[in-house]
């Protein structure tokens, strides 16, 4: 059984600011992954993580996600790949640290798109790495299209193709970022209410009160987020998707098969 993990951008940095990485958050999402891989050493875990204050600031700055010519200066392109990867490296080297044997595999290298959208993308290396117990960590991350240049791939249409297009069916996605989906915006309305279950009865309502980032943010948002979740919901029955804050016992608790005490699940019903 796969397990799939978001560290949400918002979480392991500060995108108000530039490069700014919240690196006690990180180290304690990776101890957390650590104690539940100690105490569950079955588990198989695809680690992915947004861009945060790394590559969103260089995306936005040059249109990487709107599209670049190829007769167009690519300077852009170029440095906000090197940004995510700033940021990857950061991630993939405190999970080492806290002896969890993470690899990185960068999906630009050989992924294409159009519009937009993934249209092929070489994951072989992602499920040999997960058949030597390994943890993959992936990113969002720059992609040549046919149809605009250039396009940002965001973490959560990464996880959806390993899911609906590769051999990596999970059986949980977590998606470590705000505490739980809310009934309004918690950080301007203090009525704000978690929303504990998200399933067709409710999917309409959360998606039409759910909006953007309140950061830079090349790739839609809280409410895109929500949409690419619930596409695989529909799609994979049994399917458990947990929308949590980043407290490392939550983690923990989740992977190990445990609900957490705030968070968000979305599932079939």
């Amino acid at each position: 059984m796969y397990t799939f993990i978001k560290f949400g951008g918002s979480v392991i940095t500060d995108k108000t600011g530039r490069e700014s990485a919240n690196l006690d958050v990180i180290q304690r999402l990776a101890q957390a992954i650590a104690a539940a891989r100690a105490a569950n050493p079955t588990l198989a875990l695809v680690l992915g993580h947004g861009s945060g204050s790394f590559g969103h600031h260089y995306a936005a700055r040059y249109g990487v996600h709107r599209g670049i010519p190829l007769d167009a200066d690519h300077t852009g392109f170029a440095l906000t790949a090197a940004a995510a990867l700033r940021l990857n490296r950061i991630v993939v080297d405190t999970l080492l640290d806290a002896d969890v044997p993470a690899v990185s595999l960068q999906p630009s290298a050989s992924l294409r798109s159009t519009n937009g959208q993934i249209t092929h993308w070489e994951t072989t290396p992602i499920y040999e790495a997960l058949q030597r117990r390994l943890v993959p960590v992936i990113h969002g991350d720059v992609a040549f299209d046919e149809r605009q240049g250039t396009a940002i791939i965001s973490t959560e249409a990464l996880l959806n193709f390993l899911a609906l297009r590769s051999p990596l069916r999970p059986r949980r996605i977590i998606l470590v970022g705000e505490q739980a989906v809310y009934t309004a915006d918690p950080h301007r309305d203090p009525t704000a209410q978690p929303i504990p279950l998200i399933t067709q009865e409710n999917i309409a309502q959360v998606l039409s009160q759910t909006g953007g980032s309140r950061a830079a943010d090349v790739t839609g948002g809280m409410r895109s987020k929500i949409e690419f979740m619930w596409q695989l919901v529909e799609a994979i029955p049994d399917l458990e998707v947990w929308l949590i804050g980043p407290i490392p016992e939550r983690l923990t608790a989740v992977l190990l098969g445990q609900s957490p005490a705030v968070g968000t699940l979305m599932k079939q019903c």
